[in-house]
């Protein structure tokens, strides 16, 4: 299968980037012939993007350069990632090669990203439409390319976004909370598929030492919705002594800095930046919790699933799709959203008792192992494709 990955980045920088990295890896280790039409580049890990696509497309050009891509790799199928330029939305929308999409987020169908009110942070539950204008302010989103904290958002782009994306032959999501959510913007059931975008099984990751230094470990980026300034507000309601270590970066990362020294948290809370993901394993090794502290609905999660490869139990918020992987008191504990002395009460518990965290995190391991299969996820999204260069002669439904 000839396979052209879109997205609108080139580089390491989220969760996103690093399910490409690992599908477009084993899709090639299984003979399938692979190229990225890109956005912009990273800064980060571009080499090892470069030497897993060695044929690459910079969509400078939008529409212009895409069909030069489809000229000239020739692929079977289209894999649209993350993807918010409507001239290539458009001309994917309209050619004859079958596309799917992978849904990583809510930007496709809420203008500010994030899905939830900006001032009380108040998950939101209803589909795009005339109401998201203004009382989230909702033309308004973060701007994440530097200059004016903000950049307007087009409502009218937004719907047509969302038109143009109903004609794709797939859309791929990763939890029935995000399939709900794609139901509530007019996408036919028909249409969408799950496969959770999982971590590479490794069977021979390091189970946690569950050392007495009482680490605690949160991995992701460092963005509002990610509730790392709520994880900084509960660790300080906590009486224990503990170590967390913070892995990753981004816009709210100075923010939750200073609120870590104003609440005295400085000697027990380390920032160390952006972590490559073959390093995180060892921050795994040695953690008694994984604290996942989205305060946005996730759609999934998946920092979740690589802290229970290594044996390690999960304390989260309940919000979007986590309690699809998360059972309370199975694997760890899901905590009623944004309740910061439950979430602290529930990291202690697990330091206090070890017994209880290597309990709790050994049927994490065999959850993630059995249920969530690195192997089993590839293989659904081959069958889904060679079912797509099968209906790829029929007509698409509006």
């Amino acid at each position: 299968m000839r396979l052209l990955f879109v997205h609108d980045r080139f580089g390491a920088m989220g969760g996103a980037e690093v399910n490409i990295q690992l599908t477009a890896r084993e899709l090639r280790e299984r003979g399938h012939s692979i190229a990225l039409a890109h956005g912009p580049g990273t800064g980060r890990g571009e080499p090892a993007w470069r030497k897993l696509f060695p044929i690459t497309f910079p969509l400078d050009s939008g529409a212009n350069a895409l069909a030069q891509a489809l000229h000239e790799f020739e692929p079977e199928s289209i894999y649209v990632h993350k993807l918010a330029d409507l001239a290539v939305i458009g001309a994917l929308a309209t050619g004859r090669l079958p596309v799917a999409r992978m849904v990583h987020d809510h930007d496709l169908y809420c203008l500010r990203s994030y899905k939830y009110f900006p001032l009380t942070r108040t998950i939101c539950n209803h589909g795009a439409g005339l109401r998201c204008i203004f009382p989230c302010a909702g033309m308004l989103a973060r701007n994440g390319a530097g200059g004016l904290p903000f950049r307007w958002r087009s409502y009218l782009d937004k719907q047509r976004e969302l038109a143009l994306n109903r004609r794709f032959r797939r859309m791929i999501v990763a939890t029935e909370y995000m399939k709900e959510q794609l139901l509530k913007n007019g996408f036919r059931a028909s249409q969408i598929e799950i496969h959770s975008p999982v971590p590479r099984d490794d069977v021979s990751a390091p189970r946690s030492r569950f050392s007495p230094r009482n680490r605690i470990v949160y991995a992701g980026q460092i963005i509002r919705g990610k509730g790392v300034d709520i994880l900084l507000e509960s660790l300080a309601r906590m009486r224990l002594p503990f170590e967390c270590v913070i892995l990753g970066d981004g816009s709210h990362r100075a923010y939750c800095e200073r609120l870590r020294d104003r609440l005295g948290l400085g000697s027990r809370v380390h920032f160390t930046g952006y972590v490559p993901q073959e390093e995180i394993s060892s921050y795994y090794a040695d953690a008694s919790v994984a604290a996942v502290s989205s305060v946005w609905p996730e759609p999934f999660g998946a920092v979740g699933l690589e802290a229970m490869r290594h044996g390690v139990p999960v304390v989260a918020f309940d919000a979007g799709g986590i309690r699809e992987w998360l059972f309370e008191g199975v694997n760890g504990f899901l905590v009623p959203w944004m309740d910061r002395n439950r979430f602290a009460a529930r990291i202690e518990q697990l330091l206090q008792d070890k017994a209880l965290a290597r309990a709790l995190g050994e049927r994490g391991r065999q959850i993630a192992l059995e249920k969530f299969g690195f192997d089993q996820y590839i293989s659904g999204l081959e069958q889904m494709f060679q079912r797509l260069c099968i209906e790829s002669a029929e007509p698409v439904l509006e």
